[in-house]
């Protein structure tokens, strides 16, 4: 897979991310789920920050690799990737269809909630 096809736009697919993971590509995930929702299912080598925290944690979020934010539906992650990118993260990209896409996709032994 080319890497302009994997990072264009905003948002990359479970698939692409399932493959950035399997090739051991660098990046990092965002998971901004309330911590309940974590405490269900989450994907292993996150960083976990619920998303109205997410701004006092700017500092904490790599800029040297594609952050792709993640969590239950893709719509809280848009939303943030939309903050991070209008505070200087051009790397950040949302995840389609969040973990419920990756339960659903990738791996069926996440729990669907």
């Amino acid at each position: 897979m080319e890497p302009s096809a994997v990072f264009s736009g905003m948002s990359l697919s479970v698939r692409d991310l399932a493959q950035l993971r399997a090739e051991g590509r660098p990046h990092a995930v965002l998971d901004v789920r309330e911590f309940a929702e974590v405490k269900i299912c989450a994907l292993p080598d996150t960083i976990h920050i619920p998303m109205a925290r997410v701004p006092e944690h700017l500092d904490y979020l790599p800029r040297d690799k594609p952050l792709l934010v993640l969590c239950h539906h893709g719509v809280r992650s848009f939303a943030v990737v939309d903050y991070l990118r209008r505070h200087g993260f051009d790397n950040a990209l949302n995840v389609d269809g969040g973990i419920d896409s990756w339960a659903r996709e990738i791996d069926a032994s996440v729990p669907l909630y």
